[in-house]
């Protein structure tokens, strides 16, 4: 069964890079696509970006061309990397597996959240 672990800073200064992993365990980030979400406080869940199961990555455009997410397929990891981070940033971030079928999907599997606080 499936699970996934993030890890990374918890405070990361302003106009710094945010740097984030994903551990999966269970099952292999060859199978489907693999998913950042994030939700900042007194706001709903924003769903960043993902890296499909040939490992090409995919973004939100709300993001402005900030975010990077890679995958290291022998160690079963995905990454992110959030350049020029803002207070606008602060959040908890989360990552999630991606389901698919009969033309609807949803992430049905998620980490617990690792919280980042962006400040000086």
């Amino acid at each position: 069964q499936a699970q996934l672990q993030e890890s990374g800073p918890g405070v990361v200064k302003p106009s710094q890079t945010l740097s984030l992993t994903c551990t999966v365990s269970g099952d292999s980030i060859t199978t489907t696509d693999w998913s950042w979400i994030r939700q900042a406080p007194g706001k709903g869940l924003e769903w960043m970006g993902a890296v499909n199961k040939v490992g090409i990555p995919f973004y939100s455009a709300s993001l402005g061309g900030r975010l990077y997410i890679t995958r290291n397929t022998s160690r079963n990891q995905f990454s992110l990397q959030l350049t020029s981070v803002t207070h606008l940033d602060t959040a908890v971030y989360f990552c999630a597996r991606w389901y698919s079928e009969s033309g609807t999907g949803g992430h049905d599997i998620w980490g617990k959240g690792t919280p980042v606080t962006v400040s000086s």
